[in-house]
């Protein structure tokens, strides 16, 4: 899985604490095997977002997933609920 990231992504990943950034990491290498894994808690979004997915690094932080090609993903945003705003 090749994963891209947009610079809106690298923002929001630096200003998180650096525990959140691990447990990101680790969900982030996760999703590169199997990114339909349960455990990621994956899940289609609706409205404005209907082209996108998201998941959970844990109960408050999620990442918004552009599916864009067959093996190819863009990370557009990670955070907490408002970054479906």
């Amino acid at each position: 899985m090749r994963i891209h990231y947009t610079p809106k992504f690298h923002k929001q990943y630096y200003k998180l604490n650096s525990d959140t950034q691990n447990l990101t990491d680790i969900k982030i290498n996760l999703f590169k095997k199997t990114p339909f894994d349960p455990k990621l808690k994956i899940h289609k979004l609706h409205g404005n977002l209907s082209e996108f997915w998201a998941f959970s690094i844990n109960y408050e932080y999620r990442i918004i997933v552009h599916f864009i090609d067959k093996g190819q993903v863009v990370f557009r945003s990670v955070g907490k609920h408002d970054i479906y705003d």
